[in-house]
């Protein structure tokens, strides 16, 4: 697949996400394409995110339950990155912005110095982080009907879309972060919960994998970015009037409401 078709493809789901329409997999028509050049694809969603003005607050890690990358069939996670636009800083959202929007309870780290890889560790991570927040993170792939392959969700930005941060901020080393449990709620009705280790085994491997896998391209993890580790919980389906709230031990709340 050469430059231009990856620019081309790149245009297409920008184009996609910002006119909140739903398009074909990439691989119905390109079923060659792999995961490197899905990341080459996504890196043109990201140079022209840059380019348009915003700023990315940090990277999240996208199938990261032991789970979905044995039904992927893949060794790793995938990463995308969070832009400034997609934080929601009200209690409200707007079910208009999205195309078919889906919730999920994770656990943020807020890096105090940079981490570079390869070989880092999840003992490392830790010493290296300033503070975990609780955070849901709004998952909205641009395919119809949600349905992709490995190198369509990698290419689409792991369906990055917004994010809504808690107030609470505790260091590390406050809280068993692979013990630390999670409800998930809908409407007053816990729709799924589950356990920091939910994310392959502790959320600060997450973060290692991560340091790791940026590493192959020479890039690193900076001090003041926020990381999104991976979904602790499922991800729920979003609609018109639903009052969402998730519990974290030890991080107090995060909550908020879909209006039309």
């Amino acid at each position: 697949m050469n430059k231009e078709i990856i620019e081309k493809l790149g245009r297409h789901l920008l184009d996609a996400q910002e006119n909140r329409r739903e398009v074909s997999k990439i691989t119905t028509e390109h079923p060659e394409l792999t995961v490197e050049q899905a990341y080459d694809i996504q890196e043109q969603i990201v140079r022209s995110k840059l380019e348009q003005g915003l700023r990315i607050i940090g990277p999240k890690m996208g199938l990261t339950s032991q789970a979905k990358m044995k039904q992927m069939n893949v060794d790793d996670p995938i990463y995308g990155y969070v832009f400034d636009n997609m934080v929601v800083t009200g209690q409200d959202i707007s079910l208009s912005d999205y195309i078919h929007p889906k919730v999920e309870a994770e656990i943020a780290f807020v890096l105090g110095q940079d981490i570079q890889g390869p070989g880092i560790t999840g003992a490392q991570v830790l010493a290296a982080t300033e503070y975990v927040i609780p955070a849901l993170e709004i998952i909205d792939s641009r395919y119809e009907n949600f349905q992709f392959t490995l190198p369509d969700v990698i290419a689409d930005n792991a369906s990055s879309s917004g994010v809504i941060f808690g107030n609470v901020i505790k260091r590390p080393e406050q809280l068993e972060l692979d013990l630390l449990g999670v409800t998930l709620s809908i409407n007053g009705k816990i729709k799924d919960l589950g356990a920091g280790a939910a994310v392959v085994g502790h959320p600060a491997h997450s973060v290692a994998m991560l340091a790791n896998m940026l590493a192959r391209k020479g890039l690193k993890l900076r001090a003041g970015e926020i990381i999104l580790t991976g979904g602790i919980t499922g991800a729920i389906l979003l609609s018109e009037g639903d009052s969402v709230s998730a519990r974290f031990d030890g991080l107090g709340s995060v909550d908020f409401t879909v209006g039309a």
